[in-house]
């Protein structure tokens, strides 16, 4: 998803290949041995393998609404990176509780809410996680925030985190979001080219 933003936000328009993981293209595996997604080959053939970088690189051709504001650039890449090395995964443990035994799914998601504490106080008196305009922290951690609130939603609407619920519904009915969400029919060879966004 936070592939796809980058894009919508950095207004690109790029070939899209949706892909099914337990079907992999053998072009795609050509391009990625490692075989994950998202993956972007750019026109030079250079391939970029990580949402993060994708992101971050389609920002970097084209930042209309100033996403990668230096002002607040390091502490958007220091948000992101806890949000990635941190938070993601007592998520992916919370979400898939029964794959991972050691500790009760209560007890994960009580480790992932160290994160949403943090978010909830960032957005206490701010509309964005790092003022009042988005930056590229907002669309770089929001991914991974619904994910853990689509887990259970009833719980996570009960949890003391008014601002975050705010800031994520706002999110959720974005126009870039809600595009980001179109679903595509898996490709195969010889598909007609597909542009995202149309």
């Amino acid at each position: 998803m936070r592939a796809r933003l980058g894009i919508l936000f950095a207004e690109l328009q790029v070939e899209l290949r949706e892909i099914v993981l337990r079907n992999k293209p053998a072009q795609m595996l050509a391009i990625s041995p490692k075989g994950t997604v998202p993956v972007l080959q750019c026109a030079d053939g250079t391939v970029v393998a990580e949402s993060r970088e994708i992101m971050l690189w389609a920002l970097a051709q084209h930042d209309p609404h100033g996403l990668l504001d230096a002002e607040v650039l390091p502490q958007a890449s220091a948000l992101i990176e806890q949000n990635d090395n941190e938070f993601k995964q007592w998520l992916d443990r919370y979400k898939y509780a029964d794959r991972h035994p050691e500790m009760t799914q209560l007890e994960y998601r009580q480790r992932g809410e160290v994160f949403l504490q943090q978010l909830e106080e960032l957005l206490t008196d701010k509309l964005f996680l790092l003022g009042d305009k988005a930056s590229v922290a907002d669309i770089g951690v929001m991914p991974f925030v619904r994910q853990f609130a689509h887990v259970d939603r009833d719980v996570f609407y009960t949890l003391p985190y008014p601002n975050l619920q705010r800031w994520l519904d706002y999110w959720l009915q974005h126009p870039f979001f809600v595009q980001a969400m179109i679903k595509f029919q898996p490709w195969q060879e010889g598909d007609e080219l597909l542009v995202f966004p149309a």
